[in-house]
């Protein structure tokens, strides 16, 4: 086989591989940045459950309106925004820590969605709205998928400086500013927006994997903060691009294939990242070096 043959022709020759490129570039535009803030501010596990909380949503607008595109959508951004918003005001509100908070409503989360999509649907329904049909993108779907992400884009720039502020000394920003709670909202409903894009390529269970993965795995090679997120961006594109040909050649399916190569990327990063690997942590040091 040539490299033509096993790199390009996929995407050449079929419709369907091109739309799941183009789906992948636009999620890795706006997941890759939100990633490398919640790996910043030690919120990983919060998308973790967020990416949970939105399946009730999605399944009350499956149990609606089937697999329709804008009922499962507006479900899973109200639900999930709602279980955002819930989590905090029961760990303000009671002496329960958010983090306790957020895996309780998300347990209750996913089990509520797993019941009421087997209520109406078959099983093959469940995998889609579990593990998505990113290979099955249509229209409709890249264009909310591009949405979302130029949404994501034009509100990051505009909430930049608090959400870096709020990373680096969160004391500071609260004594001369107020808008760092007003910032962390909407980076919130940032996230839960591009959980609920990703949500209909790679499902529920793997959505959050394209954000936190690439971020997780730059870490080991950058520390600046701009370099930090262009890399999460280019690793997130170049996991997905890798995953769908690995899904095409072996006849795997494409979103777990996505989210294995980027855990691989990540495996290699942890043994060989120059910035904190395992390799260079035990490498020998000259004297005095930083």
């Amino acid at each position: 086989m040539t490299p033509y043959e096993a790199l390009l022709q996929p995407f050449v020759d079929f419709e369907f591989m091109r739309r799941a490129l183009v789906g992948v570039f636009a999620l890795a535009l706006g997941a890759g940045p939100l990633g490398v803030f919640l790996m910043l501010r030690r919120m990983s596990l919060t998308g973790d459950a967020m990416s949970h909380a939105i399946l009730p949503g999605a399944a009350l607008g499956f149990l609606v309106a089937g697999l329709n595109l804008a009922a499962m959508t507006i479900g899973g951004l109200v639900v999930g925004l709602m279980v955002a918003v819930g989590a905090g005001v029961v760990a303000r509100a009671t002496e329960l820590k958010e983090d306790a908070s957020l895996a309780a409503f998300y347990l209750i989360s996913l089990a509520l969605g797993v019941v009421i999509v087997s209520a109406r649907g078959s099983n093959l329904d469940l995998l889609h709205v579990l593990f998505g049909t990113v290979l099955g993108i249509d229209d409709a779907t890249l264009l909310l998928i591009a949405a979302i992400t130029t949404v994501t884009l034009i509100a990051l720039a505009v909430i930049w400086r608090p959400l870096v502020l709020d990373c680096v000394d969160p004391t500071f920003l609260s004594s001369v500013s107020r808008v760092g709670g007003a910032s962390h909202i909407a980076f919130l409903s940032l996230v839960v927006l591009n959980l609920v894009g990703g949500f209909h390529a790679l499902g529920t269970l793997l959505a959050v994997g394209l954000m936190m993965l690439p971020a997780a795995t730059a870490r080991f090679f950058a520390r600046d903060l701009t370099l930090l997120v262009a890399l999460a961006m280019l690793i997130a594109f170049g996991s997905g691009a890798a995953g769908l040909l690995v899904s095409y050649h072996f006849g795997t399916p494409s979103g777990p294939s996505i989210i294995l190569v980027a855990g691989l990327a990540y495996g290699l990063a942890v043994l060989f990242g120059p910035a904190g690997g395992l390799v260079s942590r035990l490498a020998p040091r000259r004297h005095l070096e930083a």
